[in-house]
């Protein structure tokens, strides 16, 4: 049994957010092919969420309106902030997930490990040294922020390590694609226990 299988719901969300500063939407499909859309008005966190969707097969469709003629800061924070959420609505009670998700991916000399936890708990721990204070435009500090969104409104436990690497855009990019595809093997449904909420507590 896979996640393709009739008996599941399609594990499709789609999550408006809109405040004073932001006007954001998502819609998530996590059993995609990698198909995207995302305009944000920030190029290099479009190419980000290109590789979340790419590497973790998930269909990702973001649309993103917000104040950055003062910076990218809330506009970086609220596309986290709904891709959390719209994660979160896709995996329902998290039934049948295989729930836990590593991987490790280079980048030329980058090399950076991801694992995560659809455990209903948030936590970041957080541990890249990104030497530049920008790749292009972007403020390299808005990683973190981005992840930390994510984090706290998806309800997952994540762990960021970087093993190797000095160019900035490839510790950034690597740390995408791992997280791409430990969220891939995270929410993937476990034939084993496809029924079940995996965990000996009975909930998430």
């Amino acid at each position: 049994m896979s996640s393709q299988d009739p008996s599941f719901l399609p594990r499709i969300a789609s999550v408006s957010r809109t405040t004073k500063e932001t006007d954001v939407m998502v819609r998530v499909n996590l059993d995609g092919q990698g198909k995207c859309e995302s305009q944000t008005g920030i190029p290099f966190l479009d190419h980000m969420i290109h590789q979340i969707a790419s590497h973790g097969l998930i269909d990702l469709d973001v649309k993103a309106t917000g104040d950055i003629e003062i910076d990218d800061h809330h506009t970086n924070e609220d596309v986290g902030i709904t891709l959390g959420q719209a994660l979160g609505k896709a995996l329902g009670d998290r039934k049948g997930i295989v729930r836990f998700g590593h991987f490790i991916a280079p980048l030329d000399e980058a090399l950076i490990q991801v694992s995560l936890d659809f455990s209903g708990r948030p936590h970041l721990s957080y541990g890249l040294d990104i030497p530049t204070q920008r790749v292009g435009t972007y403020d390299t500090q808005l990683v973190r922020e981005f992840f930390v969104a994510v984090v706290n409104h998806s309800l997952m436990t994540l762990h960021i390590r970087q093993l190797d690497g000095i160019n900035s855009h490839h510790i950034i990019e690597a740390t995408f694609k791992a997280f791409a595809r430990a969220l891939r093997m995270a929410s993937e449904i476990d034939p084993r226990r496809s029924q079940d909420i995996p965990s000996s507590k009975g909930v998430l």
